[in-house]
């Protein structure tokens, strides 16, 4: 946590985490004793190759995975030591976009975005009439409400797992790869989606993302992970600068895509 700074700045600290799986002859850490803070009402990406544990800390903050040893505190409670039942009205501050978007097949768009609201509140059917009409405004979903899942683009479905996450006015949106399987074009129509809504709803954002160097336009605060360990920046440019090895190698492949995104007119 950065010096001169209180806990009730962050909406999620790791304090001394340690996660690994495996038996204790064949271990792997993936993560190795870090810390760090996400300040609310801000966007921070967390950013590293594949098996470096990015998806374990988002499910470390759902309660999903336990660590081997530390804290984690969602604001002024840990989740690492908490009961059942605590674990779940927590969750309730939390919104999630799956990788896939977790759409229910069977369910028209207006269902899928309605099932919170019908799952955990006591709201009756017409005040959830109301808000979801809303969030379709909201996000440009309006006529597309009786549609099925296999009728939209992915576009289409990244929208409405955003809709559905959005339902219960989460403190925290958690983004699981949320645009895997898109083109660079409509992949930056999601991030600026992303930007929009974050930017008006004012929640924390944290988003898992190997869409490098776009999804890098969106952090307050970038997180990259190595065998273990974590660095963490405020900007690219502190990435590119770093002298560390295998931040260099990330920054000159990211660069290298660049280019070639840049070349490629995408």
């Amino acid at each position: 946590m950065e010096k001169n700074q209180n806990p009730q700045e962050y909406a999620i600290r790791f304090v001394d985490v340690v996660k690994s799986f495996g038996t204790r002859d064949s271990k792997h850490v993936v993560l190795d004793h870090v810390d760090f803070s996400i300040p609310k009402g801000q966007t921070t990406v967390i950013a590293g190759g594949s098996g470096q544990g990015k998806s374990v800390i988002l499910k470390l903050i759902l309660g999903l995975l336990q660590p081997d040893s530390g804290a984690i505190y969602i604001g002024n409670k840990d989740v690492s030591n908490m009961g059942y039942k605590a674990l779940q009205d927590l969750r309730m501050s939390f919104g999630v976009l799956f990788q896939g978007s977790a759409l229910f097949d069977s369910l028209s768009v207006f269902e899928n975005i309605a099932l919170p609201l019908r799952e955990r509140t006591q709201l009756d059917e017409s005040a959830i009439r109301v808000k979801v009409a809303q969030t379709l405004k909201q996000l440009e979903l309006e006529g597309h409400d009786q549609k099925f899942p296999a009728q939209l683009s992915g576009g289409m479905k990244k929208r409405v797992g955003l809709a559905r996450a959005l339902q219960l006015e989460p403190e925290i949106v958690l983004y699981d790869e949320p645009t895997t399987g898109l083109d660079p074009v409509m992949t930056r129509e999601i991030y600026d989606l992303f930007t929009s809504v974050q930017n008006r709803l004012g929640y924390t954002a944290v988003i898992v993302s190997h869409d490098i160097p776009q999804v890098f336009d969106l952090a307050d605060r970038i997180i990259l992970l190595n065998k273990g360990q974590l660095d963490v920046f405020g900007h690219v440019d502190e990435i590119i600068s770093s002298k560390k090895p295998y931040i260099a190698e990330f920054a000159e492949k990211t660069l290298g895509l660049a280019r070639e995104t840049e070349i490629k007119g995408e």
